[in-house]
């Protein structure tokens, strides 16, 4: 180890090769490492925001207009809905809390009550529903259960289970139904505790008659969903409220916003400290070139001249790392899970347990714009990184430079 560094060491002095350009191209490498680096985690965390946007709106709608009280008048409101700009289809639900019991289990759900025809416009829901190879009907004397939530109490599609929904120590209301299907959506909090009934079954239960509980609303595309959120809270006004499907997982959707946020700092540090590099290169240049700095300004050459020098010196290495970076980092980004299959298959190690996340690979979404910021802003980062060299060398004084060389 040491005869091959005491080796490099009488080779660069023969050479008369300084250090300089093995600085710069660890300035390139970091630069590349760091970029490639913030597009492959900004992409796997663009995919699974994603996923999650897409998992809660399938269950749901996009924004779910509910009353403190029922809805009586439903089908006006969903009619009137439609004739708001923004806005694409509205279904009617039924929604609450219910028992279900089987043999000696008993567990709680969340019971919702769907229209099918009309639920089918405005989420998911359905696609989420297997029954055998049948199309989801749900019949009034059916019932579908999440799929987490049948292997908890062990029930299969044709089994009779008994739904309770208590208004009262004594007084309470059940209905025998049978298991259609499972759903799953791919959530695990869904899939545990969400059973679907026909609407007429869930009013029934609840004693709503006509009434429901609340209607969903499905956007058209590119619409602005917090806008129309605020325009249908105007005009509806009390009693009615109105959510989002980011209010309806708003501890989630924040984490993961902050959580994008803070890797993207930790690893913009990567890009800082070789940002550093580059400044620390400069100035070494400088001190190995103050005879040529001085005799250039002895020639003429402004202050501003000397000081674009450095600040081309820091543009040229910035650019070289962020194409470097910009391209290693799509391309890997793009075939992260190829990368993880084959470290599966060679040490059989799974990475991402499809039992864990719920999904069958890796979700990647690359943005084009943040790669496009990502680059630009490292890229000014580079050329100011050489501001001080460039500041450093322009105050050199000639006489001074070439006094003693």
């Amino acid at each position: 180890m040491w005869a091959l560094f005491l080796s490099i060491r009488f080779f660069l002095a023969r050479r008369k090769v300084g250090l300089i350009p093995f600085i710069n191209l660890a300035s390139v490498l970091g630069i590349a490492v760091g970029v490639a680096a913030l597009i492959i985690v900004l992409s796997v965390m663009n995919g699974f925001d994603s996923e999650i946007q897409e998992k809660i709106i399938g269950t749901y709608a996009h924004i779910l207009l509910s009353s403190e009280e029922s809805i009586t008048d439903a089908d006006a409101i969903s009619k009137e809905l439609c004739n708001i700009s923004g806005i694409e289809s509205a279904a009617e639900y039924v929604s609450g809390q219910a028992i279900l019991h089987k043999g000696k289990t008993v567990v709680g759900v969340l019971l919702k009550g769907i229209n099918v025809p009309k639920e089918i416009r405005v989420s998911r829901v359905l696609s989420y529903i297997t029954m055998a190879g049948k199309d989801p009907k749900l019949s009034e004397k059916g019932i579908v259960l999440g799929s987490e939530l049948m292997k908890n109490i062990g029930v299969h599609p044709g089994d009779k289970i008994e739904l309770i929904v208590p208004y009262s120590f004594i007084d309470m209301k059940k209905v025998e139904l049978t298991v259609e299907g499972g759903f799953t959506s791919g959530r695990y909090d869904y899939d545990a505790n969400l059973a679907v009934v026909n609407i007429k079954v869930a009013q029934d239960l609840y004693k709503l008659g006509t009434e429901v509980t609340g209607i969903g609303i499905k956007t058209t595309d590119g619409a602005d969903i917090t806008a129309i959120k605020r325009e249908l809270e105007d005009y509806f006004g009390y009693p009615y409220v109105v959510r989002s499907w980011m209010d309806l997982d708003r501890n989630l959707v924040s984490a993961l916003a902050l959580e994008k946020k803070m890797m993207f700092i930790m690893l913009g540090i990567i890009i800082v400290v070789a940002c550093f590099n580059i400044c620390s290169s400069l100035i070494m240049m400088i001190m190995e070139k103050t005879r040529d700095i001085g005799i250039l300004k002895a020639l003429g050459a402004t202050s501003f001249g000397v000081s674009t020098i450095f600040l081309w010196e820091g543009f040229f290495i910035g650019a070289l790392g962020v194409s470097i970076g910009s391209v290693l980092g799509v391309f890997l980004a793009e075939r992260v899970n190829y990368f993880v299959e084959f470290v599966k298959n060679l040490t059989g190690y799974e990475i991402f347990p499809n039992d864990v996340y719920y999904f069958s690979q890796i979700p990647v979404l690359i943005n084009h714009m943040e790669v496009f910021q990502i680059m630009m802003s490292t890229v000014i980062l580079a050329v100011l990184s050489g501001a001080y060299p460039a500041w450093k060398a322009s105050k050199a004084d000639p006489v001074e430079a070439i006094r003693y060389e």
